[in-house]
């Protein structure tokens, strides 16, 4: 890695749009069985299936870009990190009070039978709650 690269263009696009383009320092996002990963400028080629989790895009001035990303696949290539989302949505874009009661539902209906669909729906709801600072140490059961 040049000690000239500090930093390397960031695509996340859902179906819908294109939810964040923009130059980072960093990205840290979670693949499935893989756990949570980050990327620095001069990463090797990657290319790896996410899972439902906050991904957290470093800008070179400091600021954090919080995302809730629902699955889909992580590319790095030469200069660039593209999030291709089954669906995404920045921090600010989340309604944290309808995530909360998204995550009530799932987990009552958890209580009665476990299927995918609900479970899918905990695991956005989580993902939507931790990008937009909903959960605390009391609301985050798994």
């Amino acid at each position: 890695m040049s000690s000239e690269t500090t930093g390397f263009r960031v695509e996340v696009v859902s179906p819908e749009r294109v939810v964040y383009s923009g130059e980072a320092s960093q990205v840290i996002t979670r693949t499935l069985g893989g756990g949570e990963i980050a990327f620095l400028p001069g990463h090797v080629s990657f290319l790896g299936a996410l899972v439902e989790n906050h991904t957290r895009i470093y800008q070179a001035d400091g600021k954090v870009v919080d995302a809730a990303v629902h699955g889909g696949f992580v590319e790095v290539s030469g200069t660039t990190v593209t999030i291709l989302s089954d669906g995404a949505e920045l921090a600010s874009d989340i309604d944290v009070d309808r995530a909360r009661r998204a995550k009530e539902r799932a987990e009552e209906h958890l209580r009665g039978e476990h299927d995918a669909e609900t479970e899918g729906a905990l695991r956005r709801a989580h993902a939507r709650l931790s990008a937009a600072g909903g959960l605390t140490g009391a609301n985050v059961g798994h």
